[in-house]
């Protein structure tokens, strides 16, 4: 990681298994995942790491690199002692938790990937120019990551148990690209709801019952946040 790049500001809350964030480009995790905390916090150890730019976390100095800010996300909650967690990603974060999985597999057991997408189509790549112009410099190189990245090759190899929720009214990331997503990941279980992008804020309750449901299921669902 570059010496440069930032510590990643971050908040740790609840108790139970472990429950690493990942949030959306130009997002941060007050206002990408504010309305549900609580809720997810009752149950688990949340880590909740903003990213460069966003929140209180300073600017990076340089582009993002998708491998940089995935280790900086995991080294968050590994550093304040939560060495296993499910991640889960909304938006840009289901890029890093898919990647969370692929590079540490020791320490990721489970994923749930909220209005995400395995490599941008031609719709969100249309509207990233207009977006980032109106995004404040310090967190364009959110957007100009999200542009970049592909994380088709990745599917296959990813093991733990997924849970992948579709916005089917987002005028950002079409559903496709969850549904692109869930048939990649071997097993993985598919949801809707008819939202708009930002589900967690628009749709809290309709959204906490599957992802809830999903995260007890796991084997681990009852254990510990630790090694």
């Amino acid at each position: 990681m570059r010496d440069s790049f930032p510590a990643l500001a971050t908040t740790v809350t609840g108790t139970g298994p472990g429950l690493l964030l990942a949030h959306g480009a130009t997002g941060s995790i007050e206002g990408n995942f504010g309305p549900v905390l609580p809720a997810l916090a009752a149950a688990h150890t949340v880590v909740a790491p903003d990213y460069p730019g966003s929140g209180e976390t300073p600017v990076a100095e340089g582009p993002l690199d998708l491998d940089e800010l995935t280790d900086s996300v995991v080294d968050s909650a590994v550093r304040r002692g939560v060495g296993r967690f499910a991640v889960l990603g909304f938006s840009l974060g289901t890029q890093v938790a898919v990647r969370a999985a692929v590079r540490h597999p020791e320490r990721v057991t489970a994923l749930v990937l909220t209005a995400g997408f395995a490599r941008p189509d031609d719709h969100l790549l249309g509207l990233l120019p207009g977006w980032r112009a109106e995004t404040p410099p310090a967190l364009q190189p959110h957007i100009d990551l999200a542009a970049s990245l592909d994380a088709t090759g990745d599917l296959a190899g990813i093991t733990v148990p997924t849970l992948v929720v579709a916005t089917t009214a987002d005028s950002l990331v079409l559903p496709a690209g969850s549904r692109a997503l869930a048939a990649g990941i071997r097993g993985a279980r598919y949801t809707e709801i008819d939202s708009d992008h930002v589900v967690m804020v628009e749709r809290p309750e309709e959204w906490l019952k599957p992802v809830l449901g999903f995260l007890r299921s796991l084997p681990d669902g009852k254990n510990g946040a630790g090694e």
